[in-house]
């Protein structure tokens, strides 16, 4: 009975922490690619070309890009050399986020790292001819 009793309670406890997994982190249940809701901060989307090769650069870029205060999702697909980003524009710009990721050594649309920092990238990293 007991044994029966315990598998009653995780099941409970499994079920209903599924439940809420969904709705923890956004609130919203919406993936990061998709447009922002009207009533969450009056986000905006862009899209930045950023130069970059590899998984590393993508975890680089886009923690440098969520690191901008007002920046709420950045995903960078290597592909394509393409940042999506969601953003308060009352807080930052896009502007803002290009010279941040220039700042660590990644070419942007809009800003060239400088050579140092470039060079200092680990080899995987390096997309300069």
């Amino acid at each position: 009975m007991k044994k029966y009793a315990l598998s009653v309670v995780i099941a409970v406890t499994i079920l209903f922490a599924a439940c809420n997994s969904g709705s923890s982190k956004s609130g919203t249940g919406t993936s990061q690619t998709e447009a922002p809701s009207t009533t969450e901060h009056h986000d905006e989307h862009a899209v930045l070309g950023v130069q970059g090769l590899c998984e590393m650069c993508k975890e680089n870029i886009e923690t440098v890009a969520k690191s901008v205060d007002g920046v709420s999702t950045a995903e960078w697909n290597a592909e394509k050399k393409e940042l999506h980003l969601h953003f308060n524009p009352q807080q930052t710009t896009i502007d803002a986020v290009s010279k941040a990721i220039a700042s660590v050594g990644y070419d942007t649309d809009k800003d060239k790292a400088d050579q140092a920092t470039y060079d200092a990238l680990p080899a995987c990293c390096k997309y300069r001819g």
